[in-house]
């Protein structure tokens, strides 16, 4: 079997406690999506052509009041800017010479779940285990979406609200282990937990959307980490 191939499985292994978890999150979205006047096939090209949960429902919100195509845009722009930063720093692991389009492809698969399973894996990223995560990823999503949709209002609230904890769980699983092995994964994490229960709480920055949020603090943060654990040479260029 091909190198390629091994990381692609490897990252479909990986990927798979994320999938479940998308499809138990997303099903909840399905139902929700219905519920604002979307049909199974619309909540299913939605999901499938974003993987976004918070932008998605807050999309629902948008479209349940009858907002704007302007309003729904900027919405979007301002939950989904922490992309663009985690995009950035999945470049910088990216190995040598991985051409545009196969780093545009992986950018279309940046979550907060696949992002912190890609940092963590050690050496250089490949296009292959991104795919991989990718694959086992996106399926959980979309068709989650698609089930919830058809489901509609079979399951009672308690039992959604019960299948969107998964999300929350499923990235704890993700970042303890990490953590645990590396005492740097552990401060940042912890200083990034305190920081945005402040920002949450604090006057001047509770009145912020959740996305603007998680952009401050993933800046701050991420700056402090990069100046104060700077990754060594044998680190950056491990492959």
């Amino acid at each position: 079997m091909s190198r390629s191939a091994l990381l692609f499985f490897r990252g479909l292994r990986d990927g798979l406690p994320i999938g479940a978890g998308y499809f138990a999150v997303s099903f909840a979205f399905g139902i929700q999506a219905v519920a604002v006047g979307l049909d199974a096939f619309q909540t299913f090209a939605l999901s499938g052509s974003n993987l976004t949960s918070a932008g998605q429902f807050a999309g629902l919100g948008v479209i349940k009041v009858g907002g704007a195509l302007a309003a729904m845009a900027l919405t979007q722009l301002v939950i989904n800017l922490r992309y663009c930063l985690m995009s950035c720093a999945i470049s910088q692991k990216l190995a040598p010479g991985v051409p545009f389009w196969h780093r545009w492809f992986i950018a279309f698969g940046v979550t907060d779940e696949i992002f912190a399973v890609s940092v963590a894996a050690p050496g250089r990223l490949r296009p292959a285990y991104s795919y991989g995560l990718i694959a086992a990823a996106w399926p959980g999503w979309a068709g989650g979406s698609l089930l919830g949709a058809i489901a509609g209002d079979v399951l009672p609230d308690s039992v959604s609200n019960a299948l969107s904890m998964a999300l929350f769980a499923m990235f704890i699983a993700i970042v303890v282990p990490a953590a645990r092995d590396d005492r740097r994964v552990l401060v940042v994490s912890l200083a990034a937990a305190a920081l945005s229960a402040a920002l949450a709480f604090a006057p001047w920055t509770a009145a912020l959307s959740e996305g603007m949020r998680v952009v401050i603090v993933t800046l701050l943060i991420a700056g402090a980490a990069a100046w104060l654990f700077p990754l060594k040479d044998k680190e950056a260029r491990h492959d």
